[in-house]
């Protein structure tokens, strides 16, 4: 990195982390999620940038991005599966969708879908107790990939010696599942080196990259990879006891992670979250099974050393007194549907807050509406510090000269 670099790099750090401090930094960090905008800002569509194995495009996209908007944090690999189309194909999720994939069950310039599904069913909660690893191979694996679907074979009648082994992963199924792994880790080691290059390309050009750990609420991953929305919610209330001893699980393998990374150096630990919204279950059921454990997830994060960054996703109003039981400033919130003049009066003093902008008015909008929205909400949250100015979600679709008039009233108006 050049002395120059340097010094831009810790000019924005320091900004950013002022504002986690909840001081009053030079200028309001300006560090929105950009997603799709890079992509297309550098005329890419994102197909394009998800099957080119070489990342090329990719970093392209980054350095035009970070050169035409000098953005005060490092934009990542903007969540966009840049660079796995081919990977993908060979791990053959089910629930999982992305642009360019064959059949092209998604446009070209969408943002990945994710297909949530139960992989736990109501009939097999007794297996699961008694047998968490048959169920896990045998029902949850092939549900997930067609490539795992052979693991069902392991169903009972196979025998616990070589012999009967050998039979079974000798079927044809079984061969191909087994040589494609060779070639899904062949290609892996070579995108991460790829793409750690091209992280760190850019943060030589004076981004910090401390976007790079990744934590969450506990009940999300039960409701997430086992049981489904619907199926998760309505646990609830028909074996809160096994929703509970999951939650738990979870939680003591999260803490085990976090412990693990202790020490790394200047991180944000990313956290969506996406059960806990406003109407999902009640304030009572909120605490006992979410807040809880999310409230433990982030205090664990903070004695590592590193800053839970809270992605809060959907409203998020009914939760907010919830969020003020953490130490100061120690703590990004970040919000995508909130009013953020009650967010600044209950969390002010308490945690750094961010987001509240909806991106589709960078799409629509006139320069001069986006101009005087985003000053708005700057008199509302940027008073007494601890406030980065980002967008509800990505960028995206955005045109790019209201992204200019973004970044450009952030610099001028949020001053200190």
């Amino acid at each position: 990195m050049t002395s120059e670099n340097k010094q831009k790099y810790d000019a924005k750090l320091k900004r950013i982390y002022d504002a986690v401090a909840l001081r009053e930094p030079d200028m309001i960090p300006a560090t929105p999620s950009a997603e799709l905008f890079p992509v297309f800002n550098a005329g890419y569509t994102v197909a394009e940038v998800v099957y080119d194995a070489t990342m090329e495009k990719m970093k392209h996209a980054l350095v035009k991005y970070v050169t035409d908007f000098d953005p005060d944090v490092h934009p990542g690999l903007c969540n966009i599966l840049a660079g796995e189309g081919p990977g993908l194909e060979l791990t053959e999720p089910n629930n999982l969708r992305w642009a360019g994939m064959p059949g092209n069950p998604i446009d070209e310039n969408s943002l990945q879908q994710h297909i949530e599904f139960p992989t736990l069913l109501d009939e097999e909660f007794e297996e699961f107790k008694t047998d968490r690893t048959g169920w896990t191979m045998r029902k949850q694996m092939p549900r997930t990939s067609n490539l795992l679907k052979p693991m069902a074979m392991l169903a009972g009648g196979f025998g616990s010696d070589a012999r009967g082994l050998a039979r079974i992963f000798s079927m044809p199924d079984f061969q191909r599942m087994i040589g494609q792994f060779k070639k899904i880790n062949d290609f892996y080691t070579e995108h991460d080196k790829r793409a750690a290059e091209v992280v760190k390309y850019v943060e030589e050009l004076g981004y910090p990259n401390i976007r790079t750990g990744m934590a969450g609420a506990p009940f999300d991953s039960y409701s997430n990879g086992m049981r489904g929305t619907i199926l998760s919610l309505s646990d609830l209330y028909d074996d809160p006891d096994f929703v509970l001893a999951r939650v738990e699980e979870n939680y003591e393998r999260m803490v085990q992670m976090i412990r693990m990374g202790k020490g790394s150096g200047n991180e944000f630990v990313f956290m969506p979250l996406h059960k806990g919204m406003d109407g999902f279950m009640s304030a009572e059921h909120y605490r006992k099974f979410y807040w809880k454990y999310l409230q433990g997830v982030i205090l664990e994060i903070i004695d590592a050393g590193k800053t839970p960054y809270v992605y809060t996703e959907g409203k998020y109003n009914s939760r907010l007194d919830f969020l003020t039981e953490v130490p100061p400033g120690k703590v990004v919130y970040h919000f995508e549907d909130v009013d953020m003049a009650v967010a600044k009066k209950k969390l002010g003093g308490i945690a750094c807050i961010t987001g509240g902008y909806q991106p589709w008015k960078l799409g629509w909008q006139t320069r001069e509406q986006v101009r005087d929205e985003i000053k708005r909400l700057i008199d509302i949250c940027a008073p007494g510090g601890g406030y980065m100015f980002e967008t509800s979600c990505g960028l995206d679709y955005a045109k790019r000269e209201n992204v200019e008039v973004m970044f450009d009233t952030v610099r001028s108006y949020g001053k200190a």
